[in-house]
């Protein structure tokens, strides 16, 4: 109102004032933040492999410090960041990133090339931060849950083509590249190369060499499915040879029908396959992973096979590994897992000397009705069950019922947390191998994020003064350039 001599009393907002800002990137973060404890995790890590794979006479460009680029990785990957750019762009703006770089800022490039050259070694940061639980006291394994979940390739349903429709693009292809080729000779004779290709036909080589390896696995699935038929057909006739009697039921199909003429391939992503899920069919890969009672992964790996049914002891003998590897000193005594494991072949694989196999006979939905209504076993089990029928029994017992319920709050949640709470439901690169290192960082991260919010690591730093070890004064090895 005019002539009211009441100001308002607010903070000066002023964008031309200059600032001294803090001297030491000790004073950026408050104590206790994810980006020290990252950096401490990272000091605590052997990167001696990939160290090596760097040059130690001093020649050439400097790199980046390894640590700095595992860091980097391992505090994006905590908060669901994977792209590339984004993450160069969060180097230059986030001032977590800024003190995780020491404001060196590496490019989207610089980034991607780290992670693809050093894949491998990526991958076993997993089995460095499952140690790193141990040592804390946070990993338990007496009782392990175990489970896989779908998740998107970096590739599209509709890039699926059928074998006869490959043959003929790649039949197009060498055609146009042989005409493309004729027409330079003609133009710089048969022993100039001329100019470089334009980068639509470097495209186009490289979509060629995805269209021949796509080729070349129907080719192999349909010469396997032939090669099975034709033994289940010789091994039929064995035994009518055998016994003078024709078998009853339905003849084999000849070999040639039993390959399956509508069999498709990504032409994206070669390794991918088409996954159902309860929203529907997806294209992407099965990510198992094996988890504690406290939710700490002891074994993640990415496989083709669109069901879990062969994925169990393979996991079970991975996590044995990954524990040997840490030298942990106790053993899992009791593995729980779903009907989509559950197989006579399976359950009559279990080892004597353990774990304990849990495993449901039934869809979920069923096995929980099951679990509810029916009465618990009494009496010694009936002669001449099945292996099926006996862990069917085993459910019903009140351990079991009480072991079994702690399947779905052990692992489900682990997907829950990783592909919806952090938005990491679909994988960025391409190819079984790749996939399989950013699902192990995956479940690094979830790993690192569990022992930071249980505060147990007795080796992070309570200082954060200029104590700290400073990015570069770790090997010092170079870049070949």
């Amino acid at each position: 109102l005019e002539g009211d001599t009441m100001g308002y009393h607010f903070l000066p907002c002023e964008r031309d004032q200059l600032y001294l800002m803090p001297p030491a990137l000790q004073d950026w973060m408050p104590e206790g933040d994810l980006t020290w404890f990252i950096l401490d995790a990272v000091a605590q890590m052997n990167l001696t492999a990939i160290e090596r794979t760097y040059r130690a006479d001093g020649w050439g460009q400097a790199a980046y410090e390894p640590a700095m680029m595992v860091a980097l990785l391992l505090y994006a990957y905590c908060l669901g960041e994977r792209s590339s750019r984004r993450i160069e762009r969060l180097c230059q703006r986030d001032l977590a990133f800024r003190v995780i770089t020491a404001n060196q800022g590496p490019d989207h490039t610089t980034i991607a090339r780290f992670r693809q050259t050093h894949e491998t070694e990526l991958a076993t940061l997993f089995t460095q931060v499952l140690r790193l639980c141990a040592e804390a006291g946070l990993l338990k394994v007496g009782i392990v849950a175990l489970d896989g979940t779908k998740i998107k390739a970096n590739a599209a349903l509709a890039s699926n083509r059928t074998a006869e429709t490959i043959t003929a693009e790649v039949s197009r292809m060498l055609t146009e590249a042989q005409a493309t080729d004729a027409a330079e000779d003609r133009q710089y004779g048969a022993e100039l190369r001329g100019d470089e290709l334009p980068e639509g036909l470097r495209d186009r080589q490289s979509r060629l060499a995805r269209l021949q390896a796509c080729q070349e696995r129907l080719t192999q699935e349909a010469a396997t499915a032939t090669a099975q038929q034709q033994a289940k057909i010789e091994t039929r006739q064995a035994e009518e040879a055998a016994t003078g009697q024709k078998k009853r039921g339905r003849k084999p199909k000849a070999p040639e029908a039993a390959a399956d003429r509508d069999a498709k391939a990504n032409i994206t992503d070669p390794d991918s396959r088409i996954m159902k899920t309860q929203a529907g069919y997806v294209q992407g890969y099965n990510a198992q992973a094996v988890v504690t009672e406290d939710q700490i992964i002891v074994a993640a790996e990415v496989t083709q096979e669109e069901n879990d049914i062969k994925q169990l002891h393979p996991m079970l003998e991975r996590v044995q590994a990954n524990l040997k590897a840490i030298a942990y000193p106790h053993a899992v005594r009791t593995a729980l897992a779903d009907a989509g494991y559950c197989s006579e072949a399976n359950l009559l694989a279990a080892d004597p000397a353990g774990p304990a196999l849990l495993v449901a006979t039934n869809k979920d939905w069923k096995q929980r009705k099951a679990l509810r209504e029916q009465p618990p076993p009494r009496g010694r089990s009936p002669k001449g069950l099945t292996a099926r029928d006996r862990m069917e029994r085993t459910l019903l017992t009140k351990r079991g019922r009480r072991l079994y319920k702690k399947r779905g709050q052990t692992v489900e949640p682990v997907f829950g947390q990783i592909k919806s709470a952090r938005g990491c439901d679909g994988f960025m690169r391409h190819g079984t191998a790749a996939c399989d290192s950013e699902w192990k960082l995956l479940c690094a991260t979830h790993n690192l994020l569990k022992l930071w919010r249980h505060g147990k690591a007795g080796w992070i730093s309570r200082r954060t003064g200029p104590t700290r070890q400073r990015c570069g004064q770790g090997s010092g090895k170079k870049n070949g350039g």
